[in-house]
């Protein structure tokens, strides 16, 4: 009876299952799946795209632009751009306006501007790249051109503007 009492009184107040020699009986395991998607993703910036003053019979006027695009790692992808914002304007022959008045210019992709950075539709390319992580941009110059033609030699006098759309498919 004194050793049922010490063994109750040891586990009501110590939890002393040792003394009595309960051992345990023995353990159980399990695991699980740890799983995530990581999406692929991509983001983009330009800078603008200022030409010098046109003078009409002056020559053609040249600037660069680039656009910088972030995609996860080993995500391909193209950049595409619109034809603009001007009525009238198109990927072939793009616009700027002031008012009702137009002055034509294009964006190319390289120096000699004879292939035209468009949407992939008629002569007009696209770039592509292949993602090097969100934390490294990738930079692509824009090539644009104000040409000295007959158009722009009768264009009115005034501050013509244009916005340009970048689209990165991926």
């Amino acid at each position: 009876m004194a050793a049922a009492r010490k063994a109750a009184g040891c586990f009501a107040v110590l939890g002393c299952a040792s003394l009595l020699g309960v051992a345990q009986a023995g353990s159980a395991t399990a695991t699980f799946a740890v799983t995530a998607t990581l999406q692929a993703t991509c983001s983009t910036t330009a800078t603008a795209l200022a030409f010098p003053a046109y003078i009409p019979g002056g020559g053609a006027m040249t600037q660069t632009s680039t656009v910088s695009v972030k995609c996860t790692k080993n995500s391909a992808y193209t950049v595409a751009l619109n034809g603009g914002n001007t009525a009238g304007g198109t990927v072939a022959q793009r616009l700027m306006a002031s008012g009702a008045n137009t002055l034509q210019y294009n964006l190319y992709t390289t120096t000699g501007h004879t292939i035209v950075w468009g949407d992939g539709t008629g002569s007009s390319v696209t770039e592509s790249g292949t993602g090097t992580g969100l934390a490294t941009a990738t930079g692509f110059t824009v090539y644009g051109q104000v040409p000295d033609n007959a158009a722009n030699q009768l264009a009115v006098p005034g501050s013509y503007t244009d916005t340009i759309t970048v689209t990165v498919s991926y």
